[in-house]
């Protein structure tokens, strides 16, 4: 039985400027289930290609699908709150005048029950529902990155994409979270895209590594 695409890029271009394309041609995808690390350096457009999967920028050239659905297209364009994609970014964004199962909740449909049961779930499941009355800022850094990602999987999306989402840790924080993140993922069948500059990041985290090299991908 073959494994199923939920993510598909086709000859995808973007660039700020008309003069230089920050990515080129880009054929990607994605299956169900599975943890695709992006190796490259900062400003290389690791963040950009992220931006354009989840909906906060429009590609110049090319097609995206995410489960057989057209995201983007030329002059087309599925609005970031209709694509069901999670998005983890470094600066972990929480919003300090909540508490931490008031972010997590955060976005969740249902009663206030249900939304308190789903949001416990996923700060139970990332070894954060001992913070779950606490406000942000007296998170560690690490806690705190805990506290995102469950928020970010709370919504239960079939893809999430993390932007660096281990870099600003010691290494002890960062193993750990690493750990019992992909073991997450792998337990709800949750598929990921990470980009990184972090080899060990890649190499320890993902199903498959590939490279960002010139605006193309390059699979290792």
């Amino acid at each position: 039985m073959s494994e199923k695409v939920i993510l598909d890029i086709n000859k995808l271009s973007f660039g700020y400027t008309k003069e230089k394309e920050v990515l080129r041609d880009i054929n990607l995808n994605l299956n169900e289930g599975k943890i695709l690390g992006i190796l490259g350096a900062s400003g290389i457009g690791k963040s950009s290609l992220l931006r354009i999967i989840v909906g906060l920028e429009v590609p110049k050239t090319g097609e995206v699908y995410y489960q057989e659905k057209l995201l983007n297209k030329k002059d087309y364009a599925v609005p970031p709150q209709k694509r069901g994609i999670g998005l983890v970014v470094q600066e972990k964004a929480l919003f300090p005048h909540l508490n931490v199962l008031e972010n997590v909740k955060f976005g969740l449909v249902g009663s206030r029950r249900e939304k308190d049961d789903q949001a416990m779930k996923y700060l139970n499941l990332l070894q954060a529902d001992k913070f779950a009355k606490l406000m942000p800022n007296k998170l560690s850094g690490g806690e705190q990155q805990r506290v995102a990602i469950a928020r970010a999987m709370a919504p239960e999306p079939k893809l999430l994409l993390m932007d660096e989402p281990f870099s600003s840790l010691d290494q002890d924080l960062r193993e750990a979270l690493r750990t019992d993140t992909r073991k997450l993922f792998k337990q709800t069948k949750t598929s990921c895209i990470i980009v990184t500059h972090d080899f060990e990041d890649a190499d320890k985290f993902c199903d498959v590594v590939c490279k960002l090299e010139e605006g193309q991908i390059k699979y290792l």
